[in-house]
């Protein structure tokens, strides 16, 4: 939700690279490295100077865009997309917002409202007609932007735990300060060992969170050494946006679309908290739980209530990332949603 993906956006940073010894062949079989996802790749400019990141891994059918949480790339649906668009036969693609990732970047002091134009260019641009929108955690601020400013421009939305007050609040849910005041405990960082590849790289993130992040997102987030190991994170421009998108966001009363909200509730920390023997973790995650928890089933009421014609998800002990820790179930919800609702979308 929003507090986790400021404090991801705000651990970013950069590191000199060192060049060791036989460093040329090794660093030209790096910089041949590919995403074996099959999509392909495009650049759509949306402001003079800025171009957004656009994967494309095709389909059959009518459109559906995935927008990613914050401080993650559009690669985050690496693994998740072919199958989405494998259930849903729609044409499937993914947009890396402003500032992260390779996509460009222009400072703004309205991100509320820039960032959902910039959905709407690439979509004007592609000319894509009516497609659903898919999105997780922040990017739920972008998809009520379009909902509520150009109702006909969308068939419908889908929240990936993106169903929080910066996307949804009549006065009846959970603020937007309640997120910001949460406080997880943090999982151990990972070691040398951890960093010797992106595969152990993955490795460390299915002990920690019970499953794997795709391979060409953790290549996004971090550097690469010229000996293929992984190094420093990195210090994206963008995410100074969320901050201010937090501090002042527009507030969204009506979702005047078809509408999905799949809520993680009670959350999981993952595997990590689990299986901790530390007394001080255990009692830090009881806190944020019941939390969490609180504002989460606090935010769902008012959605269901504010918003009867909603169709409400929740997924017991699901991890923020609800489309990776429970991929089975949302793709089953997604399915059902384009389905159903196919003769309104």
């Amino acid at each position: 939700m929003g507090a986790q993906d400021a404090m991801k956006v705000g651990k970013r940073i950069a590191a000199c690279l060192l060049i060791a010894l036989f460093a040329s062949p090794l660093f030209s079989q790096i910089s041949e490295w590919k995403d074996l996802s099959p999509q392909v790749v495009r650049f759509v400019t949306v402001e003079d100077g800025v171009k957004l990141e656009v994967l494309d891994w095709g389909g059959p059918g009518e459109p559906l865009v995935l927008l990613a949480g914050g401080g993650d790339t559009a690669h985050v649906f690496d693994d998740f997309a072919p199958k989405l668009q494998s259930v849903t036969h729609r044409h499937v693609y993914a947009i890396t917002r402003r500032g992260f990732g390779a996509s460009g970047y222009e400072a703004t002091n309205d991100p509320a409202d820039r960032l959902g134009a910039d959905v709407l260019a690439v979509i004007e641009s592609l000319k894509l007609t009516k497609p659903i929108l898919v999105g997780h955690s922040i990017a739920g601020a972008e998809m009520s932007w379009l909902a509520n400013n150009h109702p006909d421009r969308v068939a419908g939305v889908v929240y990936l735990d993106a169903g929080y007050p910066y996307a949804f609040d009549n006065g009846h849910g959970a603020s937007v300060a309640e997120l910001m005041a949460l406080h997880p405990p943090h999982p151990p960082q990972p070691g040398p060992a951890d960093l010797t590849s992106l595969d152990a790289l993955q490795d460390y993130y299915e002990r920690i969170d019970g499953f794997r992040f795709p391979k060409a997102e953790l290549r996004e987030q971090r550097q690469m050494t010229p000996t293929g190991t992984v190094g420093s994170e990195r210090d994206f421009p963008g995410g100074a946006m969320f901050m201010t998108l937090l501090a002042h966001p527009n507030r969204y009363n009506r979702i005047p679309v078809p509408a999905l909200f799949i809520f993680a509730n009670p959350h999981s920390l993952g595997a990590w908290v689990e299986n901790s023997t530390d007394p001080a973790v255990r009692a830090a995650a009881e806190a944020y739980f019941k939390a969490v928890s609180a504002i989460t089933e606090k935010q769902e009421s008012a959605v269901r209530n504010g918003f009867p014609a909603a169709q409400v998800i929740t997924i017991p002990h699901a991890n923020h990332y609800v489309f990776l820790s429970n991929e089975g179930e949302v793709l089953a919800a997604i399915r059902n949603f384009t389905s159903a609702s196919h003769s309104s979308l």
